[in-house]
């Protein structure tokens, strides 16, 4: 999707009309319905309008694995360029026998995401040569600054969820720029960081990754905290976790695998140039946890008020996750340099706002 400053404000204003078939019942929420995504072997509901803003190679990934894990009753894709979205709404229509199903529409007019339950944001700028990341945060913090009133305009009561990077900074200027209710906007923050680190974990112990439970925390990017003091292998504490008598998960080990969470965007971009199918699973996975009211635990980036001692500040904690959006923060108990590691996160993220707004 083109850069969305405010220059192009615009764009989120005025279009043309959907591509898709008239529905008169696309932009309300639809009845109960039995969905066939598993996760764990649990069966959920799914119901409700889901809109993505931005068919870039991300906001595409969600809606594919929305459609394949059945986590929405119909979906709207918003993007300005007209091209673009008519041909992503044609090609995932095109597979709808092979779904459970659920509607596809698509329009360069914002108002194709009227009446949705969930917006998932995409949309921004990507980093230009010789662009600083404080240039790209600048650019993209102004999207959302300037598309998150229009787009509770048009969806008074939908859960906004950021995937727009830096997802931190750009979720904390988009929750500062309405009136919403607590928990109704918030970042995907570490939740594919988590998954990454349990599949890391995974394969080391020679485990599904099922059977690791840990968590990524802190900022969606170079200051993110490993839990390693929380990690748990099939009921089994890290540390004691081990293979024909031996430690596994030694502090080099946990040093490389803590090193490799961090690193994985970097590899998956210098060799495919973006990261796109994971966040789609884990993006699909957040709004099922919505949708079907699941009280998900699930590491959310959301505007902190107080736990472990950080405030005013979007970062990722494990956090409740339902209808209601992202409610309860949990606090896990953490180790002495987990907790300064976490609380050095929040400060590095409250210079980048800093600065940010000093330019």
């Amino acid at each position: 999707m083109p850069p969305a400053g405010p220059t192009a404000r615009s764009d989120f204003r005025h279009g043309l009309p959907s591509f898709a078939s008239h529905n008169p019942d696309l932009g309300r929420r639809t009845a109960p319905r039995r969905g066939t995504a598993h996760d764990g072997g649990v069966t959920a509901s799914r119901t409700g309008k889901v809109s993505i803003v931005g068919v870039g190679s991300v906001g595409t990934a969600i809606a594919y694995a929305c459609l394949i894990r059945g986590s929405a009753g119909a979906l709207a894709l918003y993007d300005t360029n007209t091209q673009k979205v008519r041909a992503e709404v044609l090609d995932l229509n095109h597979g709808s026998q092979f779904v459970p199903h659920c509607p596809v529409s698509g329009s360069d007019d914002i108002g194709v995401t009227a009446g949705s339950a969930i917006v998932i944001v995409t949309a921004g700028a990507k980093q230009d040569p010789g662009q600083s990341r404080l240039e790209l945060a600048a650019t993209n913090v102004a999207m959302a600054q300037a598309l998150t009133p229009q787009l509770l305009e048009q969806s008074p009561s939908a859960v906004v969820i950021f995937v727009t990077n830096p997802v931190d900074i750009v979720t904390y200027a988009a929750a500062q720029s309405v009136d919403a209710p607590p928990g109704h906007i918030f970042g995907s923050g570490t939740v594919l960081d988590s998954s990454r680190f349990r599949y890391l974990i995974a394969q080391r112990a020679d485990l599904a990754v099922g059977n690791v439970h840990g968590f990524i925390v802190g900022e969606h990017g170079d200051s993110e905290i490993s839990l390693w003091s929380s990690v748990s292998i099939g009921g089994v504490p890290a540390d004691e976790f081990r293979i024909d008598g031996s430690q596994v998960f030694g502090e080099q080990v946990r040093s490389e695998i803590s090193a490799d969470v961090v690193n994985a965007a970097y590899e998956i971009i210098a060799g495919k140039g973006a990261t796109n199918l994971a966040i789609g699973l884990s993006t699909a996975r957040i709004i099922e946890a919505v949708l079907g009211d699941q009280h998900r635990v699930l590491p959310v980036s959301t505007v902190q008020r107080g736990a472990y001692q950080i405030s005013d500040v979007s970062l990722s904690l494990p956090t409740v996750v339902s209808a209601a959006g992202a409610g309860q923060v949990l606090e896990i108990p953490l180790s002495v340099s987990e907790l300064l590691g976490l609380q050095a996160s929040a400060a590095t993220l409250n210079e980048n706002w800093a600065a940010l707004r000093a330019t």
